[in-house]
């Protein structure tokens, strides 16, 4: 019978899913995934947290209680660092989470949970493999032929999303196969915004109140951090005076720089409510897009509390307010 490996649909699974499915599966493993969030999840989270977490990490919460009784071990890996190109980290809830994990929900099944640090080197990836194939009773040589297929699945998942201009949500239906209609062609949309934010925040549909789709259906082409090139990134980094202290930080600031150069018609900057790093490069986003020739910006901050109803009123309000700018209405 094959192990069970759990991994909660929450905050690195939007970047990072394809490449451990592909290297579990590879493994000879079964993988779990947790449900899409609901209101029942998300609650359970909540009462399992600490009170001063944000909604993201008590939404992880939620998603690891849905795996408890249905696998082997539950994968959550330590994440440091996964760019070997800046010195940056993550935040302190993500470095810490399976400590905290362990210490908030009881009798969990193992934890997984290799610290990933790519600034060692380029190997530093095949060598987390072969740790990670060990826990799992698998030889070094059957890790290292897994990562490789894992790396190949996420390059052709990363590849998709900047090709097609689709979502990482969108972008991982794809890569299972299931019918997903395409966005509408460009001629139908008639402004374009940039909707900036961590990508847990943005493509889990819940607690995003679906904003996306949404906007869509305003007329508004739709355009997210991760629908930049890497190497777009980095050029738009050696335009700031320092790194930011947190990757998905440095990640939305230069993707807001370069939607700034492409001139898109709109920002918004999508914030989890008692988040330390989104509210600092909020204020950074909104200076620049003033300093860029007053770009319209608009911030959405949400925690467990967001009602859709709220969240669609302001999006309505920013779209057609540019439309009677620019004299589509």
């Amino acid at each position: 019978m094959k192990l069970r490996i759990g991994i909660p649909r929450s905050l690195a699974y939007f970047v990072f899913f394809p490449f451990w499915k592909t290297f579990f599966r590879s493994l000879d493993m079964e993988v779990v995934i947790s449900p899409a969030t609901s209101k029942g999840v998300l609650d359970s989270g909540v009462k399992e947290a600490v009170a001063d977490a944000c909604v993201p990490i008590k939404l992880f919460h939620g998603h690891v209680l849905e795996l408890k009784e249905q696998v082997d071990y539950i994968f959550l890996p330590r994440l440091v660092s996964i760019n070997k190109e800046d010195t940056v980290t993550f935040c302190p809830k993500f470095l810490g989470l399976p400590d905290l994990i362990r210490a908030t929900l009881p009798n969990l099944p193992p934890l997984i949970d290799e610290k990933v640090d790519l600034q060692k080197g380029p190997w530093e990836i095949y060598r987390l493999c072969v740790r990670i194939g060990r826990v799992l009773g698998k030889s070094p040589w059957a890790s290292l032929l897994a990562c490789r297929k894992g790396r190949a699945a996420q390059q052709q998942y990363e590849k998709i999303i900047w090709q097609l201009k689709v979502t990482p949500a969108e972008a991982l239906q794809m890569v299972e196969k299931y019918q997903v209609l395409p966005p509408a062609a460009e001629e139908e949309y008639q402004l374009s915004f940039a909707v900036l934010g961590f990508p847990y925040t943005i493509n889990d549909r819940f607690i995003s109140v679906d904003m996306v789709k949404k906007l869509r259906q305003l007329g508004v082409r739709v355009l997210t951090a991760e629908m930049v090139p890497r190497q777009n990134l980095l050029a738009q980094a050696r335009k700031l005076p320092k790194n930011l202290f947190w990757h998905f930080s440095n990640q939305v600031m230069r993707a807001a720089m370069y939607f700034m150069d492409e001139k898109v018609d709109g920002i918004i900057h999508v914030t989890a409510f008692g988040c330390g790093p989104d509210a600092m490069v909020n204020k950074m986003i909104e200076l620049e897009a003033k300093a860029r020739g007053k770009i319209p910006f608009m911030n959405i901050t949400i925690d467990e509390h967001t009602g859709e109803a709220g969240v669609l009123t302001r999006l309505e309000a920013f779209v057609d307010m540019l439309k009677l700018r620019r004299g589509m209405i």
